[in-house]
C-alpha cells in the first residue's frame, strides 16, 4: 500500500493517532513540511468524526435502561468531580491534554472527555486542533532529533 495511505490509517487510529502516523511518514521519507500539516489536519478530523459516532451510538444505546443508568451515573460523577477544573481550564485543558503525546492522551480521548463533560463542540474541535498541532511539534522534535542522533552514532561507529 502507498505510504500516504498507511500514514492516514495510523493517524486516524485511536491508539496511534499522530504519534504513530507522523513518525511513520518521516521514516518512509515523506518530507516533514508535507507530513506535519497532513497528519495534524487529519488527526484534527477525529473530533468531528468522534462527535458523529458518539451522538449516533449514544442515542441508540440510551434507549436501553441499563446503558442510560450507567451512563448517567458516570457522567454525573465526572461532572461533579471536574466541573471546577473544566470551568477554569476548559479550552486550554482539552488542548493541553490532547497536546501531550502519550498513550491515552489524544484527539479521540480528548473529544470523548469534552463530549461527556458537555463542552462546546466548536471550542472542542478548535482545542483538539491546537492540541494536535502541539503534539505534532513535540513528536516531530523527538523523531527528528532521534534521527539526527542515530545518524551521528552510525557515522562514528
Amino acid at each position: 500500500m502507498n505510504d500516504w495511505i498507511w500514514t492516514s490509517i495510523f493517524t486516524l487510529l485511536p491508539i496511534a493517532e499522530l504519534r504513530g502516523g507522523l513518525p511513520y511518514a518521516l521514516a518512509k521519507g515523506i518530507p516533514w513540511a508535507a507530513a506535519y500539516p497532513y497528519c495534524v489536519l487529519l488527526n484534527a478530523l477525529v473530533a468531528p468524526i468522534a462527535y458523529v459516532f458518539l451522538d449516533t451510538f449514544h442515542k441508540i444505546l440510551y434507549r436501553w435502561g441499563f446503558y442510560a443508568g450507567i451512563f448517567d451515573k458516570l457522567v454525573d460523577k465526572a461532572r461533579h468531580k471536574l466541573t471546577a477544573k473544566v470551568e477554569r481550564y476548559g479550552f486550554w485543558g482539552v488542548a493541553v491534554f490532547v497536546g501531550i503525546p502519550l498513550p491515552i492522551t489524544g484527539a479521540w480521548t480528548g473529544t470523548l472527555g469534552a463530549w461527556v463533560l458537555g463542552l462546546s463542540r466548536r471550542r472542542t474541535m478548535l482545542a483538539v486542533l491546537v492540541g494536535v498541532a502541539i503534539s505534532g511539534l513535540i513528536v516531530s522534535a523527538i523523531v527528528l532529533l532521534g534521527i539526527e542522533a542515530l545518524d551521528l552514532f552510525v557515522k562514528h561507529v
